[in-house]
């Protein structure tokens, strides 16, 4: 599901990448399609500033800087890809007291190795993906572990239904017509039983405290069986720090802690860009498709990855990267500035309402709908429809299995000839790496095959007869 579009992951590759692999899936991009001799590697951006003649011809005068020699450069279109994760966040006036803790505390983008927290207290601030799985790593080695949350998270394990990947159960097209059909209650209320089949997220101090708001889940195996054993231990917000201790909100004694962690996130920056340019308030840049900047006279520069969507980022970036490319081209128009303002400005109500508003909330997004919306500028988005009268295997497995990046591939500009059989041995792909073993005598099959297909046609029946 994190794969390019065009270059499934190898067969022996685990579902999951760890980092290291993740580097060499890249690097084999980048030998596959050529791309070594287009990359100024050690090279920074010192600044980007319109082209004397940019109403005419929409160019940018770029400066790079590298080995301390700058070099200044024309370019006729600009892809800004610094993602969200640049700047780090770390507002220490929120935490009173901080100035005169007499321990160790630094922001999460430092963090290395957990030999840092080898037989310390450590304090985790924050909830996201970071803040647990530094805490999961620091409880290995230290000799107290807690996280201090005041919203809570929801919690998913990438081990989901049967075993399989959580984003290759959840991130299908009929979950995502259940998801934007259903009654905005109900919906909540079947994600709220969804995630709590695992364990009831309110016995182990987690439960996201406005339930009815889409927070970003956090993926982890580990923490649940972690505070079971005391490893690591869930706290409310902080209240006020003290020269070796920690007083959290609603709980009177302080705990004695070394190390504070502060995983608070990112702000959003563009310090090569004038603030003109891409428009920042209340550190949420304004974009159109949170891509382009509705104010230029020309489309000629576009920010790619400043999204948090729920499901892999990979597939959005690289989607995100075919329409800008043919915007550029001009083979896509743009709506009209008034048209692109009056929905950015919608859009940060609806995330209002829909996320709740935090620093970062604003970039969360439904994944499938944003890659369909996308995909449907360029021509690539597939038709379910369509393709149940030509190829009704194919259509059956893209409406009810995962949304794999290939399916943006079947037809449109790029279209890649192996799309459909990577789409239908997408399975085959995620267990071939996990049966390394198989029982003497085990069954075959083709039996269940026959029924999941049969169950299949009929649910398939069903929804397109009332749809």
């Amino acid at each position: 599901m994190s794969a390019f579009s065009d270059f499934p992951f190898p067969e022996h590759f685990p579902v999951f990448l760890p980092n290291a692999l993740l580097l060499d899936y890249l690097r084999r991009y980048t030998e596959h399609f050529g791309l070594r001799e287009h990359i100024r590697f050690g090279s920074t951006v010192v600044s980007i500033r319109k082209h004397p003649d940019f109403a005419t011809t929409g160019q940018w005068n770029v400066v790079t800087e590298a080995g301390g020699k700058q070099t200044s450069h024309v370019f006729d279109a600009v892809m800004v890809c610094s993602g969200n994760f640049s700047e780090p966040s770390l507002p220490l006036q929120c935490f009173p007291g901080i100035e005169g803790f007499r321990g160790q505390y630094f922001h999460s983008r430092q963090y290395k190795h957990p030999d840092v927290f080898q037989g310390k207290r450590v304090l985790v601030v924050g909830m996201g993906n970071s803040g647990v799985d530094i805490a999961v790593e620091a409880s290995r080695v230290a000799a107290k572990v807690m996280i201090s949350t005041t919203r809570g998270a929801w919690l998913l394990s990438r081990v989901f239904e049967h075993g399989y990947p959580w984003d290759m159960i959840l991130n299908t097209r009929l979950m995502s017509l259940i998801k934007t059909n259903l009654p905005g209650p109900l919906s909540w209320w079947l994600l709220n039983y969804k995630v709590n089949q695992w364990f009831n997220h309110a016995n182990y101090g987690l439960q996201p405290e406005n339930s009815w708001l889409v927070r970003e889940p956090v993926l982890n195996d580990d923490l649940p069986s972690y505070i079971l054993t005391g490893r690591i231990t869930i706290k409310p917000g902080v209240k006020e720090f003290k020269d070796n201790s920690v007083v959290f909100h609603n709980c009177p004694e302080e705990e004695p802690i070394d190390i504070v962690v502060f995983c608070t996130g990112y702000t959003v920056s563009f310090p090569f860009l004038e603030e003109s340019i891409v428009r920042v308030e209340n550190k949420h840049a304004s974009l159109y498709k949170y891509v382009f900047p509705p104010q230029l006279q020309k489309p000629t520069l576009a920010v790619l990855g400043l999204i948090k969507p729920l499901g892999a980022i990979m597939p959005v970036a690289e989607m995100q990267a075919r329409w800008v490319s043919r915007v550029f081209k001009g083979l896509c128009q743009l709506p009209p500035q008034a048209v692109m303002e009056k929905e950015v400005n919608e859009k940060k109500e609806n995330q209002i309402q829909w996320f709740g508003l935090t620093f970062d909330e604003v970039l969360k997004t439904e994944w499938l709908v944003y890659l369909d919306t996308l995909a449907s500028f360029i021509g690539a988005k597939p038709s379910v429809l369509g393709l149940l009268c030509t190829d009704p295997r194919l259509a059956l497995t893209i409406f009810f299995g995962p949304c794999s990046p290939y399916q943006y591939r079947l037809g449109g500009p790029g279209r890649w000839q192996g799309a459909r059989q990577a789409i239908l041995t997408q399975w085959d792909r995620v267990l071939k790496p996990t049966r390394t073993r198989v029982p003497a005598g085990s069954s075959s099959s083709f039996l269940s095959l026959l029924t999941v297909v049969g169950l299949l046609l009929l649910l398939a029946a069903v929804v397109f007869g009332f749809l």
